[in-house]
């Protein structure tokens, strides 16, 4: 079995931005994400975000290229969300785009950090731009 430490940071928004991700879909999203990466032999460090998009610290095998996985992800939790909640105002939607950030081990305990404080970053507006980068913005 090959020897192997891939760490990433995803970031993704919901569909135009909008400001739909409430505790309650954040829970059915963060369950599904986590759930399917750990099905995948992958394991998320750490998952938060605010109403409008969302963070992760993941690591999976190398065989899973990040495109795909971050496909699966993004499927898969709009479609649990969309199960979940089927009386929601429209159906719920991620943006196409996405950020896709390989870490080194040495950096995974800030990144980590900085996702888990991500409602307190936004609330102090004390974003690091770099690690909210998306293809979207």
């Amino acid at each position: 079995m090959p020897y192997w430490k891939c760490f990433y940071h995803a970031i993704w928004s919901t569909y135009k931005r909008k400001p739909v991700i409430s505790s309650d879909l954040e829970k059915v999203i963060f369950e599904a994400i986590q759930a399917k990466t750990r099905i995948l032999k992958g394991e998320v460090f750490a998952i938060n975000g605010i109403e409008d998009h969302i963070h992760i610290a993941v690591s999976f095998p190398p065989h899973l290229a990040g495109a795909e996985w971050v496909r699966i992800m993004k499927g898969l939790s709009a479609h649990n969300v969309n199960v979940s909640f089927p009386n929601l105002e429209s159906r719920f939607r991620w943006q196409q785009g996405y950020g896709l950030l390989t870490l080194g081990t040495k950096a995974l305990p800030s990144v980590v950090k900085y996702i888990k404080q991500q409602k307190i970053h936004h609330a102090n507006k004390t974003t690091n731009a770099y690690l909210e980068q998306t293809d979207d913005d």
